[in-house]
C-alpha cells in the first residue's frame, strides 16, 4: 500500500515489461474474437513525468528517454513506442507523459475489448477510475490484486491475458506470486499468463522458478533483462517475466529486441538477457 510507481516510471523495467504486453495484446486482436485484459496491481494508469516524484528519481531518462533517442529501434518495439509517441504529440519528443500497463493496454485493444483493472491504493484507485471514466469498456476495482484473480476468472471470453505485477513489498511476495499463477491457471487454463519479478541477487529468483516447476503449469516461458550483474540485494539489477501459453511468436519477438536493450540500458559488463522454456508443452 506504500508503493507508488510514479517514482519508477518508465525505468528499464517499465520498458522491458510495456514492450512484452504490447506484443501479447496487438497477438489478441489478430482473431476477431473479443477478449478480457486483467491487471491486477494497475497503478494510475499514466504517469507525469514532469511531477516532482518522477524528477526526484528521474530514472525514466535511463529508460525509455534513451530507447526513444536511439536511431536504430527494432521493430518489435513499434507497437509499444507508438503508444508512448501518441501519449506525448507536439512536444518535439519531450516525454512528458508515460503509460502504465492498462493505458497501454487499452490502446492496443478494439472497442469490442474488455480491460478489468484492480487496485488497492485508495487514492491511485480514484486516479485510475477518473482516466477511464467515459470508457464503458474497462472496470475499475479497487481491491487486492490476489483477489481479483478468484473475482474475475475465468472471463465470459474465453480469451485474454491475466498481468500479475505486485510491488514487491512484502517478504513472501515472489511465493504469493507462484500461488497467483496456481489460482489463474485452475480459472482460466487457457488464458495467457504474466507474472512481473524483480532481480537483485540470483538465489531469490533461483528459489521463484522452483516454486513455478513445482506448480506442474506446462508450457512456461521464462524472459529476463539485466542492466547489471544480479550479485547486490540492495538494488534492482534486472526483471523477468514468466509467461504461461505466450504466443508462439513471442520468443523471436523477444530475441528481436532484448538485445537492444541490453546494449541501450545496460550500465556495467554483468548486463544480459534470457529467453528461455523453464516447462516445456
Amino acid at each position: 500500500m506504500n508503493y507508488r510507481h510514479i517514482y519508477h516510471a518508465g525505468n528499464f523495467a517499465d520498458v522491458f515489461k510495456h514492450a512484452t504486453l504490447a506484443l501479447i495484446v496487438r497477438h489478441l486482436t489478430l482473431k476477431d474474437k473479443s477478449f478480457c485484459v486483467l491487471d491486477t496491481h494497475a497503478g494510475v494508469g499514466a504517469y507525469d513525468l514532469g511531477s516532482e516524484q518522477a524528477l526526484k528519481t528521474g530514472e525514466f531518462r535511463d529508460g525509455i528517454g534513451r530507447v526513444l533517442a536511439s536511431p536504430e529501434c527494432p521493430p518489435s518495439l513499434s507497437p509499444y513506442l507508438d503508444v508512448v509517441r501518441d501519449l506525448n504529440p507536439g512536444t518535439g519528443g519531450a516525454l512528458r507523459r508515460y503509460p502504465g500497463s492498462p493505458l497501454l493496454a487499452r490502446a492496443l485493444m478494439r472497442p469490442c475489448d474488455r480491460l478489468v483493472l484492480a487496485e488497492l491504493h485508495p487514492e491511485d484507485a480514484e486516479s485510475l477510475a477518473a482516466l477511464f471514466r467515459h470508457d464503458r469498456r474497462v472496470s475499475v476495482q479497487r481491491m487486492d490484486g490476489y483477489a481479483a484473480v478468484k473475482a474475475f476468472l475465468p472471463p465470459p471470453e474465453r480469451r485474454g491475458l491475466i498481468l500479475v505485477d505486485p510491488p514487491f513489498e512484502e517478504r513472501d511476495e515472489a511465493q504469493r506470486l507462484a500461488d497467483a499463477l496456481k489460482a489463474v491457471h485452475r480459472r482460466f487454463a487457457t488464458g495467457i499468463t504474466m507474472l512481473w519479478y524483480p532481480i537483485k541477487d540470483r538465489a531469490p529468483v533461483a528459489a521463484f522458478h522452483d516454486a513455478l516447476e513445482a506448480s506442474g503449469i506446462r508450457s512456461l516461458l521464462i524472459a529476463e533483462l539485466l542492466i547489471r550483474a544480479d550479485d547486490d540485494p540492495g538494488r534492482l539489477n534486472g526483471c523477468g517475466l514468466a509467461l504461461v501459453n505466450a504466443p508462439w511468436t513471442l520468443p523471436g519477438a523477444l530475441a528481436g529486441f532484448l538485445p537492444f536493450l541490453c546494449r541501450t540500458l545496460g550500465r556495467d559488463p554483468g548486463a544480459r538477457w534470457r529467453v528461455d522454456r523453464l516447462v516445456g508443452e
